[in-house]
């Protein structure tokens, strides 16, 4: 496969040793199979049912897919200020250039935190109420 960006032949690798990917050795660009951003994501979050919806206002690019060629489509990711390509024709995968994936994990992390806070609260909440219950209850 040719990367998409600068022409080089991508060389397949381990990211951090768990995912394989097709990695570009000139730009540092990766691609990602279709479900490969998923596992990417799920290094620090994996509650699918939480992460939100993945592609918001996509455009075509004139990079093509290195699986069949097709223009590859710019979306914005999960309405995060980052935007990232994929193969909207025929599901290939994902290009990420070089440090888009440590955004995909930062933004990751703080959907986690964000959902743990907001778990937090409602739990305090909860009890909050059941005390406020279990007062009124007594002095009936």
């Amino acid at each position: 496969m040719i990367c998409p960006k600068c022409g080089t032949e991508l060389v397949k690798k381990y990211y951090k040793g768990m995912i394989e990917v097709d990695a570009c050795p000139n730009c540092r660009g990766m691609w990602l199979d279709l479900n490969e951003l998923d596992k990417l994501e799920d290094i620090v979050f994996d509650d699918d049912a939480h992460k939100g919806s993945l592609i918001h206002f996509q455009s075509t690019t004139g990079f093509s897919c290195p699986h069949c060629g097709t223009n590859l489509h710019e979306f914005q990711y999960r309405l995060y200020d980052l935007k990232l390509e994929y193969c909207a024709e025929n599901n290939h995968g994902f290009w990420l250039d070089a440090g888009e994936d440590e955004r995909v994990i930062a933004s990751m992390r703080r959907r986690a935190d964000d959902i743990q806070r907001k778990l937090d609260v409602e739990s305090a909440w909860k009890q909050t109420l059941k005390e406020m219950h279990s007062f009124l209850m007594k002095r009936k």
